[in-house]
């Protein structure tokens, strides 16, 4: 899998929730995770969530470090999987940063307030992850906090680390795969 830092601020409304945006925008093909900074402004019409939408749960966050994923050649079944295994990564990792989120399926939250969001859809070809962390919860429709609470502030080595982790993390799932004998 293929990482890569935007260091420029992309604002996150959805619809870069779409095949072939990380090919499209970053020249980067195949499997692929890349992050970015920046306000977060998801409107109902552009929710995968149906439930975030029947609820009337538009997302809003001041600024957030957002990680989009675009895999080939799983099922959604396995995409959620894979979501829930970044939610675990970023939650290992942020507890190296003495910051102890719970998690609650595909969410993190700090003394009862959400810390990130995150949804896995299927495309044509390939699932599709977005999770973003709160940098600056200002303004968020629910009891919402951010990293700069809790003096987390080198956002791109952080992001890059959880990248990093991931990536490593399916790679290494895929080479285990290879490696066993096929029972009859």
């Amino acid at each position: 899998m293929k990482t890569k830092f935007i260091k420029e601020e992309i604002k996150y409304e959805g619809h870069q929730l779409a095949p072939h945006w990380i090919y499209k925008n970053f020249k980067i093909q195949g499997d692929a995770i890349v992050a970015f900074q920046g306000e977060c402004e998801v409107k109902l019409s552009e929710m995968v969530d149906i439930e975030d939408v029947l609820n009337n749960e538009p997302i809003y966050s001041k600024y957030m470090l957002s990680f989009i994923s675009e895999q080939f050649n799983i099922g959604l079944a396995e995409g959620v999987l894979r979501q829930r295994l970044l939610i675990c990564i970023i939650k290992e990792i942020l507890e190296k940063h003495n910051l102890f989120p719970v998690r609650s399926g595909d969410d993190l939250f700090v003394d009862g307030k959400k810390l990130t969001v995150s949804i896995a859809a299927k495309s044509v070809n390939s699932v599709l992850i977005h999770t973003g962390i709160n940098i600056d919860a200002a303004g968020a429709p629910v009891a919402a906090c951010g990293l700069k609470d809790f003096g987390i502030n080198d956002i791109e080595n952080l992001a890059k680390e959880i990248m990093t982790v991931y990536a490593g993390e399916l790679d290494d799932i895929i080479m285990s795969s290879t490696k066993v004998r096929g029972l009859q």
